[in-house]
């Protein structure tokens, strides 16, 4: 897998945000460049899961929740897996993050891509070769 970048859960769930109508655009042109060239981003189990979760207790439908998955899953997708973890133990006592934002970060990592974008990670973080952006600011 050599992706251009990977995609934090809450980049995904903006594009489904009618809330927050600034993000949502950033992010949907996000996404749009996912679909519009494929394997250019990257995201995880992790961050399907997270987007499944969050869309149903924001009130979408389990089936139409579970179809937007099946959708993502289209994209490079690393899988959850016992070397992840060990690489997430490794990031978390590296860069001092909780353990979802080290699977975040061993995932980016894993996808090949040198930026992970998300706004729950400090903007312009270098990462040991994976850099943080949030697209929002």
């Amino acid at each position: 897998m050599n992706a251009a970048r990977f995609l934090d859960t809450n980049i995904l769930l903006y594009a489904y945000d009618q809330d927050a109508p600034a993000k949502r655009k950033v992010a949907m042109q996000l996404v749009e460049q996912g679909w519009a060239e494929p394997g250019s981003l990257a995201i995880s189990v992790q961050v399907l899961q997270e987007m499944h979760v969050n869309l149903v207790k924001r009130g979408v439908l389990h089936a139409e929740a579970a179809q937007i998955i099946r959708d993502f899953s289209q994209w490079p997708v690393v899988d959850n897996s016992l070397e992840l973890l060990l690489a997430a133990l490794k990031e978390q006592a590296r860069w001092q993050l909780s353990l979802w934002d080290a699977l975040i970060l061993a995932a980016a990592r894993a996808s090949g891509a040198p930026e992970l974008i998300s706004e729950d990670f400090s903007h312009g973080q270098d990462y040991g070769s994976i850099r943080a952006v949030n697209p929002f600011l």
